[in-house]
């Protein structure tokens, strides 16, 4: 499996609001494969020579300077850290404190010194996770691939017993014989069922609850797992083939076409209920007047354009002063509004351009209509 540390929303928004003038933010390119180690520490390596020029040349005391250093070049030693990685790592320091996370996703490199972490790379990654789990069920047994935001697909482990396959046999002499009943009749269905109810007990145990699940089964198990899945978010459609034919390039292209449609149907229908509460002033494309919900605690769920890139400053009230470039002391204004969302418990997603409305960077479901004199 790829290691992922993506933190939970309140630990995100602990490092969001994390303040301080040596705060440290580096994003390096890394790998799963054991021997590209090397090469992932010198990537990292890279990051922190850059984000030491940078602390050269900004007023942060020579303790805090040489204390942020020292810590992110204690990481490069850090044998358990790196005997999991994933795609990319993101490492967040400051004075007496350095988090560092892998991240499934290929990200560009680069370092950067502020009074605050750019966190807007977790952030995405928290609400544009593009994964799903694909669970394969045959009579040969039952296997798990999670699909990421990247290409591939990982195999993750199932813990089932040695003898499933005894599931499917029925006894018809009091235990003392097996007897396998014919394949496919009606008459097996509880045995189908058992075996597939083993096989839904080991995925959810390892299938986050709010991730979707696709099922790729044979034609006489299918009904069968449908029957005992207790998962809420098994997809309704299926990879139409038996899973034992399927190539892991064949599984994983099947797999991103369903798990595409779902999420087209989602925004769908999420633009179309967009588009009545704006009727009622219950929604905004706007980022001037999303900033002011979000600073009001008026948004109920947020999508924003996951390659919008606009610097700048918003202060208390949600009023934006926009900058033309990156500095120590501005910010993502998106990624400030999603914060500010997350803070009064709405819900964040980052999307493409092409799934928002009218092809605004935003769009914003408010909770109560926001007061003319604000807007």
């Amino acid at each position: 499996m790829l290691a992922s540390d993506l933190p939970e929303t309140a630990s995100l928004l602990d490092l969001i609001d994390a303040r301080h003038p040596a705060s440290v933010t580096i994003v390096a390119p890394s790998s799963p494969i054991p021997a590209d180690r090397r090469h992932a520490q010198l990537q990292l390596r890279e990051g922190i020579d850059e984000a030491a020029r940078q602390l050269a040349a900004v007023e942060v005391d020579d303790a805090d300077r040489d204390a942020v250093l020292a810590s992110l070049r204690a990481l490069l030693d850090d044998e358990e850290f790196w005997q999991s990685q994933s795609r990319s790592t993101v490492v967040l320091a400051s004075p007496g404190r350095v988090e560092a996370f892998r991240l499934p996703s290929r990200l560009e490199p680069r370092a950067s010194v502020g009074d605050r972490f750019d966190a807007g790379q977790l952030l995405r990654a928290v609400s544009f996770p593009r994964r799903a789990f694909v669970i394969q069920v045959s009579r040969e047994g039952g296997r798990l691939s999670e699909l990421g935001p990247d290409l591939g697909l990982t195999e993750r482990r199932l813990e089932l017993p040695d003898d499933l396959w005894a599931a499917l046999e029925h006894t018809t002499t009091d235990g003392q014989r097996d007897m396998p009943r014919p394949q496919g009749t009606t008459g097996d269905r509880i045995e189908r069922e058992k075996f597939s109810r083993i096989i839904q007990d080991a995925v959810v145990r390892v299938v986050p609850a709010d991730v979707p699940l696709i099922l790729a089964a044979s034609q006489d198990l299918e009904p069968a797992y449908r029957a005992v899945n207790t998962h809420r978010l098994l997809l309704e459609r299926g990879i139409d083939a038996h899973p034992d034919s399927l190539s892991s390039a064949d599984l994983e292209q099947a797999a991103r076409g369903i798990l595409d449609a779902h999420e087209q149907d989602e925004l769908a229908q999420w633009r179309e209920r967009f588009g009545s509460l704006r009727a009622q002033r219950l929604a905004t494309s706007s980022v001037r007047e999303a900033a002011v919900a979000a600073s009001t605690a008026a948004v109920d769920e947020l999508l924003f354009d996951l390659a919008f890139d606009q610097e700048g400053v918003i202060d208390e009230s949600g009023h934006i002063t926009r900058a033309p470039d990156a500095g120590p002391t501005t910010y993502a204004i998106l990624d400030e509004i999603a914060a500010r969302v997350l803070r009064s418990g709405g819900r964040v997603r980052a999307v493409r351009s092409t799934d928002l409305p009218e092809g605004a960077p935003v769009a914003a479901v408010l909770r109560f209509p926001l007061p003319a004199d604000l807007v």
